[in-house]
């Protein structure tokens, strides 16, 4: 038999911590896990547990039929770095978080942009419920029920010029309110970009709720975004500004460890990060790990990828 090392494990194969409440029962309700999930929540029973207000939304015909992830779960066990680097942290520290009055800036190689109140960008749009896979780099992964409106519906209000090639998001930076960026983890503030083509498809969504109510602090209020097919980290948070621009952009993570982090990140089991495999991925819940699937099953954006070196461009 051989031992394994503490230096020999990978992040990936750590439960959160959460569920490993008391090993032998742990162990021994395992195979149930997946199933009480999947029966506890049922769409209709799923909804509006944080006591926030609620939001109307149509549901979207984009949504996955796979069982959402418990809210409590997609609430308390967070990355958002600007309130702490424990998963824990956002919740507890994310109260301090102020969303109203909040302004986004849409700039840069625009026709109409302008500063914005958030509740006035906001008002024009539908809003949807899209329930979507989430993965995360470090191997795990959750399904939620995001409520929002396609980013691309707001690009084309701003009317992008030629030149516009790329979108570059900026989180808010305000360490009276994020006691994260008092520490020098990443260079604040968080950034994040997409292709314009990536920006516009229709599975891209500006979020500014779950499970029917606005959103937790934690999770990225008052706006962030959705992009499912690539890994978490992308999905940027709390969103004060959206330029257009004609040369890819910096980015957060890829700027800190480019080795890491590419501008891409698109999910991919076949290309691993330093730390941790790719190929498979532990959903919040369950005890068993499951195949990741390219482009978190998302195919329909493959075309936009075509003749590209996906190892090469991660």
């Amino acid at each position: 038999m051989r031992i394994r090392k503490a230096n020999d494990l990978k992040w990936s194969d750590v439960t959160p911590k959460a569920l490993y409440v008391n090993r032998r029962q742990f162990l021994a309700v395992a195979p149930f896990m997946a199933a009480a999930a999947a029966e506890a929540l049922s769409p209709d029973e799923a909804r509006a547990q944080g006591g926030l207000p609620k939001l109307d939304a149509k549901k979207s015909p984009l949504s996955t039929t796979e069982p959402m992830t418990p809210y409590k779960s997609v609430t308390t066990y967070n990355n958002y770095y600007e309130f702490g680097i424990d998963k824990g942290d956002p919740a507890e520290y994310a109260k301090s978080l102020k969303t109203r009055p909040w302004t986004v800036t849409i700039d840069g190689a625009v026709k109409a942009g302008g500063k914005f109140a958030i509740d006035d960008l906001i008002k024009p749009y539908q809003l949807e419920e899209r329930i979507y896979r989430h993965r995360c780099v470090e191997g795990w992964s959750i399904v939620v029920p995001w409520i929002g409106f396609p980013l691309g519906d707001l690009l084309k209000k701003v009317q992008p010029t030629e030149k516009a090639k790329f979108v570059e998001f900026t989180t808010l930076n305000d360490a009276s309110q994020m006691p994260g960026v008092r520490r020098p983890v990443l260079n604040w503030p968080y950034t994040e970009g997409l292709r314009l083509d990536e920006a516009m498809h229709r599975l891209t969504l500006l979020t500014v709720g779950l499970y029917g109510e606005v959103l937790p602090n934690q999770n990225g209020a008052p706006l962030r975004l959705v992009v499912p097919w690539k890994y978490g980290f992308k999905s940027i948070k709390s969103i004060v500004r959206i330029r257009l621009v004609e040369s890819q952009p910096h980015t957060a993570w890829n700027d800190s460890a480019p080795q890491e982090y590419g501008f891409y990140s698109n999910v991919n089991p076949t290309v691993d990060h330093p730390r941790w495999s790719q190929a498979t991925e532990r959903r919040i819940g369950d005890f068993f790990k499951r195949k990741t699937l390219m482009f978190n099953g998302y195919d329909e954006v493959a075309s936009m990828y075509g003749g590209m070196d996906l190892k090469k461009n991660f």
